[in-house]
């Protein structure tokens, strides 16, 4: 009792989140364990599987070509034998969807197209029986121009509305710097006719940006953040974060920003839901992510690690090593209640921007070497598996996915390797129906013609990549991400614990030593498309068996009193130390 009323009164006061332990560790620990062991335990962030899906393009349900709330109950199980603990669902607020909902026309409803407010709950009822939580994307940097917050705030100065947003009576000197899609965007201030002024936009014009420093605002967020937490989801993933906090009045290009903000925003969710997350999207450098995480752990949950995703790429392009593990080094010092999300592909372009020109270059020649692959003079706009082309380095990537230090995130349909189509617009390339089956429109719906076009053509395509072919296969890429995923949940080491990269003397292994409560993991990846043979000293695991976890075969010391491997093409190996994971 002692320990859950300090539990309690450290959530409030700092902002831990206190929740049940996550499944790996449902038995009750000891009162030897430390009072740190158990709060790190029950960050149930730590050890999920992060799964993110468009109700657009997911499944549909009653024929009208749009995803909805009814056909996403219906695919739940599927969701729930993958392995999958949270849903991460983009907006489905009422939107006049020029950017994916992105563009929030009302921030407490459902878009009819998607169902009622009565289907979001039989939704939310419907996870929360399977054991899933759910986050939903939370857009405050900027709202729709058709919103009615901004069309009073354009009929008058003296609208209570006007300073709701942010206005200049003079074109800004930087008023096309800062564009957040260079080559597709023009300015970053329009002049509206109406208002008789220019108006902020670091997104598309028709997203005019919410002036974070009105007090107003920042109450009305909190209210949308609080209905939605009521309503049962287990946090946000926190869009665009840095536009959030800037002052949009400093330099766009070095703008100046204020944490204060983000902090009043995460405060208030720490109140409203003690064990509520928030999964930050804010593309930083090393040492940035420490205002967003909070120096004592008290920000944002967790964020997606973009710097070492654009490394990782690189050394899946290249074969080499280096420049992956000086980014994951480089990141590696985040405070004990925070995480990073790793993700291969999400809804947006594959962002290159941190890497050098030189480096960058050679990430378009290996993965989008065409000049209709790339976006917005810095990222790749392709899905996963065409990028790579070979299943080998596919399950390359997300065995280094499930065993990098962080929380995974998977892009739906990247468990079947689904394609791309890089005739539709911009980013709409990677957000293309989800295929069920061989049936007309991949099984994803009924209707004559579908709001996104199926890929039906090509190696792609539906008639051959599908869940339905693949759940019968039990040698297809969906049942081998299954069986990763089970892996992962039983390795909590890997969310919870200590790491270490070991030095193998090779630029194409990379190798990561967990260890956590006693139990220990050596995670051994190949990046080069020829076979490797490396060695691990003794000392590593005090010369013990190496139990490999994904194939029947153990390691052991050797003559020379080393561990050796020998990893083919892409190879790549999970070993528990002495073969015991300690409860």
């Amino acid at each position: 009792m002692k320990k859950l009323i300090a539990c309690l009164f450290l959530s409030l006061i700092f902002g831990f989140r206190i929740s049940e332990p996550v499944i790996a560790q449902s038995k009750t620990t000891t009162s030897e364990q430390s009072f740190s062991t158990g709060l790190q335990e029950n960050r149930w962030y730590k050890n999920v599987v992060i799964y993110n899906l468009e109700l657009d393009t997911f499944k549909d349900s009653d024929g009208n070509g749009i995803g909805d709330f009814q056909g996403l109950i219906q695919q739940l199980d599927y969701l729930d034998v993958l392995g999958v603990d949270v849903i991460w669902l983009a907006p489905f607020q009422p939107s006049p969807r020029q950017d994916n909902g992105y563009d929030i026309s009302d921030y407490y409803g459902v878009n009819p197209i998607y169902g009622t407010s009565g289907d979001f709950s039989e939704f939310m009822h419907e996870a929360e029986k399977r054991g899933m939580r759910v986050i939903m994307d939370l857009v405050v940097n900027h709202t729709s121009d058709q919103h009615p917050w901004f069309q009073e705030a354009r009929q008058s100065m003296n609208s209570k509305y006007r300073s709701w947003y942010v206005w200049s009576e003079e074109r800004p000197k930087d008023w096309n710097k800062g564009m957040v899609f260079p080559g597709v965007q023009q300015e970053t201030w329009t002049f509206d006719k109406k208002a008789g002024a220019y108006y902020s936009h670091r997104f598309y014009r028709f997203q005019p940006d919410l002036n974070f420093s009105n007090t107003e605002v920042q109450t009305e967020v909190q209210k949308v953040m609080g209905h939605w937490l009521r309503s049962g989801v287990a946090g946000f993933r926190l869009d665009a974060v840095p536009f959030i906090i800037e002052d949009p009045y400093s330099d766009r290009e070095n703008p100046t920003h204020r944490f204060q903000l983000l902090k009043e925003l995460l405060r208030f969710i720490g109140w409203r839901k003690g064990d509520a997350v928030v999964l930050g999207e804010a593309n930083v450098e090393p040492g940035e992510e420490v205002e967003y995480f909070g120096k004592e752990g008290n920000g944002m949950s967790l964020m997606f690690n973009f710097y070492a995703n654009q490394h990782l790429f690189y050394a899946l392009a290249t074969g080499q090593i280096n420049e992956f593990t000086n980014a994951l080094q480089a990141t590696k010092s985040i405070p004990e209640a925070s995480q990073w999300a790793n993700f291969l592909r999400n809804h947006d372009e594959l962002d290159l921007g941190r890497l050098t020109e030189e480096q960058r270059d050679e990430v378009y020649q290996a993965f989008g070497p065409k000049k209709n692959m790339q976006l917005y003079d810095r990222g790749i706009r392709r899905r996963l598996a065409p990028m790579l082309g070979n299943r080998k380095q596919l399950e390359l990537a997300y065995s280094l996915l499930f065993s990098l230090p962080g929380t995974p995130v998977i892009r739906y349909g990247d468990e079947i390797g689904m394609g791309d189509d890089l005739s539709l617009k911009e980013r709409n390339a990677v957000r293309t129906p989800m295929q069920w089956s061989n049936e007309p429109n991949a099984g994803f719906s009924e209707a004559s013609k579908t709001d996104r076009p199926v890929i039906d053509e090509g190696q792609y395509s539906y008639h051959q990549v599908n869940v339905a072919a693949q759940r019968r296969n039990p040698n297809s890429l969906l049942n081998w991400t299954a069986k990763m995923i089970r892996l992962r949940k039983e390795c909590p080491e890997v969310g919870l614990g200590d790491w270490t990269i070991l030095d193998l003397n090779s630029p194409h292994v990379l190798a990561i030593k967990y260890d956590w409560k006693g139990s220990q993991l050596v995670m051994i990846h190949n990046f080069s498309k020829e076979p490797q043979q490396v060695q691990i000293k003794s000392d590593v695991a005090s010369g013990k068996k190496l139990v490999n976890l994904i194939e029947e075969k153990e390691n052991t010391v050797n003559k020379e009193g080393v561990y050796q491997f020998n990893l083919e093409e892409y190879g790549y190996q999970w070993y528990r130390v002495g073969g015991v994971m300690r409860n």
